[in-house]
């Protein structure tokens, strides 16, 4: 049985979880330590002992710590890559992609952990001088979802150490064995006791005992936008500095003029790739009526070449959905489309293999509405409409006629288009000729309105969450 991690301890739970394989439910991944919130508070109270030390600790100590973490993974990424496609469901290929993708995270934040930057100015006043400078917030309670267990907790905690944080890390239920395993790693770092600590749990329990505490002062958090909205109402009231990434309904433009190979190549990475259970997902195709038909029947041809199966298999290209829930939201999304009346031209049915899992075929609808629920809500698996546009201009707009922000993509060979999409997209971000779907680890992620609150993840810009500025007043 795996167990939490506790200011230092391995400390088993109350109740255990058994973490079953998508791809094969007959298979056991692991058994693992569910918190309740007495252990929530005890990793907490960890945290905030170990606070002050770690933060005085020293850079270069943080820098080996996590220099260390990232090498691990690195030379782990085959097993840990195998660990994380057994539970989550992704391909091997996409699963060793995101260890490794983490391991250089870590890699960077340890580069960051020297590279902590300052300002010297002149004061006003006579014979003053003024510092500015970073210093961590304190408790950072860490909250991740399930669709990247390695990636996702790993832009959040490797920023939080480097700049002198202490984290309580709490995983999604459905991915303890990943989270265990790079806790494991982090146990190993030369980490001071309770500097880091693991707590799997319910969200409802663990979750939200990290919410309420006084003692965290920070709450960083990537899930769903109801969970999101709860929390931040619940945070605020305690003035706590919170960071939201809660989901996409993220649009692709297909212009007239787009070379048609890389659309298409584009719609399948972005819509369909990682079983579309990524918040960066394409899911509405915005396509000019010139090349409307074509996209749509090119579509077909290459969603009928993607294999669907086993995540360990070498030729499967699209693994299961994660669990018997999402593949019911999944395909009650595809009977909700035709009922609105889209035009259902691949796929969107469960699909039978060799072992039980929640196997799915890929769906695209056609002539989809604007306005359709397919077109609005956020689905978070691998469904995706065609919705035709008058022109580029129609286009921007359906694109930016959405609750969400996160990512938006255009495909074209107009410059004139592309530098103006880059401006006008209500976005945090956009792709132009690329998937909107894969994004680098040292550069900021994030979004517009209802897709993300507070400051930008990754990259040199997490300062703006993990540090608070201190101004300093001198007089010679």
């Amino acid at each position: 049985m795996h167990a939490n991690l506790i200011g230092g301890e391995w400390v088993t739970g109350p109740t255990v979880r058994e973490n079953l394989n998508p791809s094969d439910l007959g298979e056991l991944v692991g058994v693992y330590a569910q918190a309740d919130a007495v252990q929530a508070r005890q990793a907490i109270a960890a945290a905030s002992d170990a606070r002050h030390a770690w933060a005085h600790a020293g850079i270069q100590r943080r820098a080996i710590a996590l220099d260390f973490i990232g090498a691990e993974l690195l030379r782990r990424q085959q097993d840990l890559g195998t660990l994380l496609a057994r539970e989550e469901g992704k391909t091997l290929a996409e699963a060793v992609a995101e260890v490794a993708r983490a391991g250089h995270i870590f890699k960077f934040f340890a580069g960051e952990a020297l590279r902590q930057r300052g300002d010297k100015l002149a004061s006003v006043r006579p014979e003053i001088e003024v510092d500015i400078t970073r210093e961590p917030v304190g408790v950072v309670g860490i909250i991740t979802p399930w669709n990247f267990p390695m990636a996702i907790p790993a832009w959040k905690i490797a920023p939080a150490l480097a700049y002198g944080n202490t984290v309580v890390f709490k995983p999604a239920d459905l991915v303890p064995g990943s989270a265990w395993a790079l806790a494991e790693i982090i146990s190993r770092s030369g980490l001071p006791a309770g500097v880091f600590n693991l707590v799997m749990g319910r969200g409802g329990v663990v979750g939200q005992a990290m919410i309420e505490s006084p003692s965290v002062a920070a709450i960083s958090f990537t899930g769903s936008v109801e969970t999101g909205h709860r929390l931040l109402a619940t945070a605020a009231q305690r003035r706590a500095k919170v960071q939201l990434e809660m989901g996409g309904k993220n649009p692709l433009l297909v212009l007239n003029d787009a070379d048609l190979d890389t659309a298409v190549d584009c719609a399948i990475q972005g819509a369909y790739f990682s079983t579309g259970q990524r918040c960066t997902a394409s899911s509405r195709f915005i396509v000019e009526k010139g090349i409307y038909p074509r996209f749509v029947q090119r579509m077909q041809e290459q969603l009928a070449t993607l294999q669907v199966g086993h995540a360990l298999r070498p030729d499967t290209q699209i693994g299961p959905v994660a669990d018997a829930a999402q593949l019911r939201q999944d395909l009650d999304y595809v009977a909700i489309g035709r009922d609105e009346g889209a035009r259902l031209v691949f796929g969107g049915e469960a699909l039978q293999r060799d072992t039980e899992g929640y196997f799915m075929r890929p769906a695209l609808f056609a002539d989809a509405a604007p306005a359709m629920r397919i077109a609005q809500e956020e689905i978070f698996g691998p469904v995706a409409c065609a919705i035709p546009a008058d022109n580029y201009e129609h286009a921007l707009d359906i694109a930016n006629a959405s609750p969400f922000g996160l990512t938006a993509g255009i495909c074209t060979s107009s410059l004139r288009h592309a530098a103006h999409f880059k401006r006008h997209a209500q976005a945090g971000m956009v792709m132009v000729n690329v998937p909107t779907a894969g994004v680098d680890y040292h550069v900021p992620f994030g979004g517009s309105k209802g897709s993300s609150y507070g400051a930008r993840e990754q990259g040199s810009y997490a300062a703006e969450f993990f540090t608070t500025v201190k101004t300093a007043y001198t007089k010679a």
